[in-house]
């Protein structure tokens, strides 16, 4: 069974932060699936035959006890995670890699003692000075951010269900097939929106 991961912070106040992109994902995988969380233990989980989507509630630095308690196969493992190095918008997979100063991820290589697991990247912008990171990430997305996020949103759920059915290599297909697109897509969107 796939598990699929998304990383945010608990409690409504962090719902709409740049920090939970990763919840925000899972969350609208879930809408268009029909399916709900429910509470189990330090996560919220939503089940299907091929897949459970897992949102640790241990808050970000310690997501990776959460995961630690579902993972069987390293292999069957993606994590959704924002990044400050990429663009709004701009997605990146891995099959390896190391935390890129990510502290949920820092956490799930920790727990796991590997950093050879499956992820997705969505980028979330930088701040002008780099010593407002903290404060940056923890700051909801604007409504013109949000409206770019909705075709990253579809692009994203696709590439999960590339996983689910067939695994990284064939979310990497996918992901390479239509990563120019998509691309052009984002950018026409930061432009419309006045280039943010």
């Amino acid at each position: 069974m796939k598990l699929i991961v998304g990383l945010g912070n608990p409690g409504e106040e962090y719902c709409k932060n740049r920090h939970n992109i990763g919840f925000m994902i899972l969350n609208n995988f879930a809408m268009k699936r029909k399916i709900s969380f429910k509470k189990e233990g330090n996560t919220l989980v939503a089940r299907r035959n091929m897949y459970q989507l897992v949102k640790p509630q241990t808050y970000m630095n310690l997501s990776g006890k959460a995961v630690k308690s579902y993972i069987e196969d390293i292999d069957d493992l993606l994590v959704i995670s924002d990044d400050i190095y990429l663009p709004l918008g701009e997605i990146r997979i891995r099959q390896t890699s190391g935390d890129g100063g990510h502290k949920g991820l820092l956490s799930i290589i920790e727990e796991l003692e590997t950093i050879n697991f499956s992820r997705i990247r969505i980028g979330v912008g930088q701040p002008e000075h780099n010593g407002q990171l903290k404060e940056y990430v923890l700051e909801n997305f604007s409504e013109e951010e949000l409206s770019t996020l909705e075709i990253t949103t579809d692009f994203a759920i696709k590439l999960i269900d590339c996983f689910i059915v067939k695994g990284f290599q064939s979310m990497l297909n996918y992901y390479s097939k239509n990563k120019k697109s998509y691309s052009e897509k984002i950018f026409s969107e930061s432009m419309t929106k006045g280039g943010k």
